[in-house]
């Protein structure tokens, strides 16, 4: 059976669904300016999109779907996520993909350098995918990505976020002696969660 609904001689209260007739309209309240977030397109942001995908690099702000994106990238910051796409966990917070990784590139940091070289990043953060497959966790590559950086973009400042490196004895001194300007962890609750929200971590 269809109902047909008459929209030509019926009121705006009246084409309302039955049950929603009698009760107040909720007012629609206006968003506020900052909310709002323009499509990316500018010249800059376009300029920083063509250097990644000529490097065949990963970005959070891509894999997260991250809606500042646009902003981020016409004002020379971004995000890289090194060692692939593909993470050998499944927290439930996190939208990048899980699977069996591919094996780590061994050309990625240089192509890392060079980007951040010819974006002219003031300020680059580097993160990664956990890489359980590998016997350092990635350590040693995550470190050479900073070297690289260093080497090819010395002005630029590095802020590092790195995996948990679960049960990978060392892998934090290898990323310590690569000094970067900051060396910072996401925490995404407290340890009671853990097991809820990030099993495995």
């Amino acid at each position: 059976m269809v109902t047909l609904i008459d929209t030509l001689t019926k009121t705006p209260a009246e084409l309302r669904h039955p049950e929603k007739q009698n009760r107040p309209e909720t007012a629609v309240l206006k968003k506020p300016d900052w909310l709002r977030v323009k499509a990316p397109g500018s010249g800059q942001y376009n300029a920083t999109r063509a250097i990644v995908k000529d490097k065949g690099l990963v970005t959070v702000c891509e894999e997260a779907a991250c809606p500042n994106i646009g902003e981020c990238w016409s004002q020379k910051h971004a995000t890289l996520m090194i060692m692939g796409d593909t993470c050998t966990r499944a927290c439930a917070f996190c939208n990048v993909k899980t699977g069996l990784p591919q094996p780590l590139d061994p050309e990625e940091p240089g192509k890392v350098g060079l980007a951040v070289r010819e974006m002219g990043l003031n300020h680059v953060v580097i993160t990664s995918v956990d890489r359980d497959d590998v016997p350092d966790g990635g350590a040693a590559h995550f470190a050479e990505v900073v070297r690289q950086i260093r080497l090819q973009a010395p002005n630029t400042t590095i802020e590092i976020l790195t995996p948990d490196f679960l049960r990978k004895d060392g892998a934090a001194e290898v990323m310590i002696d690569a000094t970067p300007d900051v060396f910072n962890h996401n925490l995404e609750t407290v340890p009671r969660l853990y097991l809820k929200i990030r099993p495995g971590a």
